[in-house]
């Protein structure tokens, strides 16, 4: 090693579903920055399979395991002048503790800062003090607890351990009964952690990145989230720049993220996501004091090198210095979808219902200057391929008809023909929607599992009911659905966003492909 000043980037480790390439990215880049300010840039991490391991990524790379005695036991021997803990995942971010209690130097955001965030209480306290509004919820530890606060806070409730990564263990609990069989489970996955518990609000999701000098709070962009909340980001497709938010939505979500950063003491990123129900009144739902896995999109869609100005902010320098100014970034003349790709075909036996729990394995972008074109893309890139017209299943929980009539009507309209449970095909056509019923696979063959078989089907709209019985029938639709590669969607908003993209299609409207350097050239 040379005679420079040495920055250790500690790695995330073994990639898992949740936590993977966008912190190798997000360290690779790190890298980078510390070299172009002049230090020996040393990577932390034992994952063979990424960039950041490779030999000629970092200055030094040791390949040990993120645990806190060999992590200490490295710093002992390198001496850095401080540790980057926030590009790693939450694997990185577990570590911050014991290395400040170690006497080692974190660089960015401090060991308070990281604790306010979180910590429940201490992060309630904060939301108290900087008067900005969250949801109803509490830390808890024990079953009796839970039952309290589910009868202070009402159902239904999103439950999650703290300190866990891609929604690992979070659920949306409707009765009593499911929160003392979720209690069980999760006092398992984080026995010395605390049970957070929030009250369910339904509305759309929101999510930005800042960046922070710790004074200057950048925010190169604001994502809107296309499914509503109570699926996992990860597994929901978002758009950038938002369509449907206010203006005083947007106000909101920038003035409660500079509270956020100041109030925090953000040196470096930090990610936050909103929930905004249907009166437009914005709450903080969560707050990543590290980076997140929308970073290497945002960065790539709105040219801010986010990675690199907030590694530089870490050792010191402003942003006013690297060319930047305090506020929302200008939005860019195109849109960019952000959309998950699955590898249920790969992973038997897991049932492909979106929910809390993060189950997809990567994502794909569709960019383009018109937003049902970027939708087009995006669904195309993550094998969301139907065509303009064909067959469609729809089986469609009680309290979910209403809304989804007229997206079905929007399908007819198309040319699709639509299969439903007799429940279901009885209220499409008593509001005149055109519908041929077939037997649920406990009425006996033939049944919609005959008609996914015999590959009749294009396309199957199945959303989740609190019915178990139902429910089991739905996940063996489901599970049928990905092994005959068909396309299923749980979700109505999932399912409006591919009308709007087979809409455009469907009118004849061209489809240019662009270089991303293309459209960056735009604005």
């Amino acid at each position: 090693m040379s005679e420079k000043q040495r920055v250790i980037v500690i790695g995330s480790g073994p990639i898992r579903i949740g936590q993977g390439i966008e912190f190798d990215y997000c360290s690779v880049h790190s890298v980078w920055a510390l070299r172009e300010e002049g230090y020996e840039a040393i990577i932390i991490n034992n994952n063979p399979e990424t960039v950041s391991t490779d030999f000629d990524t970092s200055d030094a790379l040791f390949f040990e395991p993120l645990t806190v005695e060999d992590v200490l036991n490295l710093i002992d021997q390198v001496q850095p002048e401080g540790v980057v803990v926030q590009f790693g995942g939450q694997t990185a971010i577990n570590l911050a503790g014991p290395l400040h209690a170690a006497g080692v130097k974190i660089l960015g955001t401090d060991f308070r800062g990281i604790e306010l965030a979180e910590d429940r209480k201490l992060f309630d306290a904060l939301l108290t003090d900087l008067d900005i509004e969250r949801p109803k919820g509490r830390a808890i530890t024990s079953v009796p607890e839970a039952v309290e606060a589910s009868r202070a806070i009402g159902f239904p409730l999103l439950i999650r351990p703290s300190f866990v990564l891609g929604g690992r263990a979070m659920e949306i609990v409707y009765d009593e009964e499911h929160l003392r069989r979720y209690m069980t489970y999760a006092v398992d996955v984080a026995p010395d952690r605390p049970i957070l518990v929030d009250r369910y609000i339904v509305g759309k999701e929101v999510e930005v990145d800042c960046i922070s000098d710790g004074t200057d709070v950048l925010i190169p962009g604001i994502m809107e989230h296309i499914e509503a909340a109570g699926v996992h980001s990860g597994d929901s497709m978002s758009v950038y720049p938002p369509v449907t938010l206010s203006r005083q939505v947007k106000d909101t979500v920038v003035e409660y993220a500079m509270r956020l950063c100041r109030g925090i003491g953000v040196v470096g990123l930090m990610n936050i996501q909103y929930v905004v129900d249907e009166h437009d009144t914005v709450y903080i739902i969560e707050v990543n004091p590290r980076a997140s896995r929308t970073v290497p999109y945002m960065s790539k869609v709105t040219g801010v090198p986010m990675v690199s100005l907030a590694t530089k902010c870490a050792l010191g320098r402003t942003l006013n210095e690297l060319g930047y100014a305090h506020g929302l970034y200008p939005e860019r003349p195109y849109f960019a979808v952000k959309a998950p790709v699955f590898s249920f075909s790969k992973l038997t036996e897991l049932d492909v219902s979106l929910g809390p729990e993060m189950k997809s394995t990567g994502e794909i972008m569709g960019v383009d200057p018109s937003y049902p074109h970027a939708l087009y893309k995006a669904m195309v890139g993550s094998h969301i391929d139907v065509p303009l017209r064909g067959s469609m299943i729809a089986t469609i929980a009680e309290r979910d008809k209403p809304r989804a009539l007229p997206i079905i009507r929007r399908f007819r309209e198309l040319g699709f023909k639509v299969y439903a449970t007799r429940g279901t095909a009885l209220f499409l056509i008593q509001h005149g929607v055109d519908a041929q019923s077939v037997a649920k696979i406990s009425q006996g063959s033939p049944h919609l599992l005959d008609l996914i078989r015999e590959e009749k089907i294009d396309l199957l709209l199945n959303t989740l009911s609190p019915e178990k019985t139902v429910e089991q029938e739905g996940a063996r639709i489901r599970r049928a659905s990905v092994e005959h590669n068909i396309p299923c969607l749980t979700s109505l908003d999932t399912a409006e966003a591919l009308l709007l993209a087979l809409e455009a299609r469907r009118a004849g409207e061209d489809f240019a492909v662009y270089a991303l350097d293309e459209l960056l050239q735009m604005a």
